[in-house]
């Protein structure tokens, strides 16, 4: 294949390197299974013990609208011989064709039919494909991320040549009452965000205030906006922009997701942090959503964030709800991305 060229549909049929059960098959996935994805995860989720981690139909679209994904060639199902999707598996490339991601769902009762090494391999396939895309010296890996408790998942990425690499939480708390009243830093006031006038500013501030976060990569204004402003169900007075004079100095960027409320990102930029404004943050994010009648509110953190967010979230009374575990498979060694200045 030509490096500078993106792979094609035909170079990127599954190969048969793994033997699944007899009436499987394994498929490009189709605009046509989108609701069925969507199901097939909630399902998989549900029987992991946490649903509130799965992803609706609206947001599963995005992802495959998102610029830079290809369907047809980043995203395979399995199915039986009469048509039932069993598994489902994707591929994402975060960054310069080096920081690949995959995704992939078993259906619960199919497990140990060769399918998740059906996909895993299909996966490696194509991230092998990426790989040619990448520059030369840079250090290209592979990673999947899966709740730990899933001893056979990690098992067959072990036995597929991953080694596991980070952990993450997600938190939760159930508000049984209107939280405290947030105490903000002197000269620091909150103001409404206003989309098409902040976009740019806050997306700056988030690029800033996230360098010093594990697996941090650039992320192109255009993608970011796509992702988080430009959705249908995107509610502007759930995202809290605290500044100081002209400057962003924290944000926590909230929506409704899986029937809970979720505090997507929060972040404090380093001129304003220690001063007590991401609890500020949290707790306004907090209040906004008990006035919401939604008392129920998660997030996800790196179980090992340097910016001590894990102690700050534990101080707001949230307790972690699950642990996921991150593996890695690196492709080719070499230079290590950079993180965003």
């Amino acid at each position: 294949m030509d490096p500078t060229t993106k792979p094609t549909e035909s170079s990127l049929a599954p190969q048969p390197g793994a033997a699944l059960a007899a009436g499987l098959s394994i498929r490009p996935a189709g605009w046509a299974d989108l609701a069925t994805v969507a199901q097939l995860i909630l399902d998989v989720c549900t029987a992991d013990g946490d649903p509130t981690v799965a992803i609706s139909p609206e947001d599963l679209k995005l992802e495959w609208q998102t610029p830079g994904f290809t369907l047809e060639t980043d995203a395979w199902v399995v199915e039986t011989a009469e048509g039932r999707l069993v598994g489902y598996q994707e591929f994402v490339d975060r960054h310069e064709h080096a920081a690949l991601n995959g995704d992939g769902y078993v259906r619960p009762g199919f497990r140990g039919l060769g399918i998740g090494t059906a996909m895993l391999r299909a996966l490696d396939a194509r991230a092998r494909l990426e790989l040619a895309l990448a520059a030369p010296d840079l250090r290209v890996f592979l990673r999947n991320g899966m709740i730990s408790t899933d001893q056979a998942a990690c098992r067959l990425h072990e036995n597929e040549g991953y080694r596991p690499i980070r952990y993450s939480w997600r938190m939760e708390i159930t508000l049984a009452e209107a939280p405290p009243a947030p105490v903000w830093p002197a000269e620091v006031q909150l103001r409404p965000f206003a989309p098409g006038e902040h976009d740019r500013l806050v997306w700056q501030a988030e690029t800033e205030a996230f360098q010093d976060n594990w697996g941090s990569l650039p992320v192109d204004f255009e993608i970011w906006k796509f992702r988080k402003v430009a959705r249908e169900d995107f509610d502007a007075s759930l995202w809290h922009i605290a500044w100081a004079g002209d400057q962003i100095a924290g944000f926590s960027e909230c929506r409704f997701r899986m029937g809970i409320g979720w505090v997507g990102t929060l972040g404090v930029r380093r001129p304003w942090r220690k001063q007590g404004l991401g609890l500020a943050l949290l707790l306004h994010s907090f209040g906004e959503f008990y006035r919401r009648e939604m008392a129920t509110v998660g997030l996800g953190v790196d179980a090992e964030n340097p910016t001590g967010a894990t102690r700050l979230y534990k101080k707001a009374g949230m307790q972690v709800a699950n642990e996921y575990v991150f593996y890695e498979k690196e492709l080719r060694p070499g230079r290590e991305l950079e993180a965003p200045e």
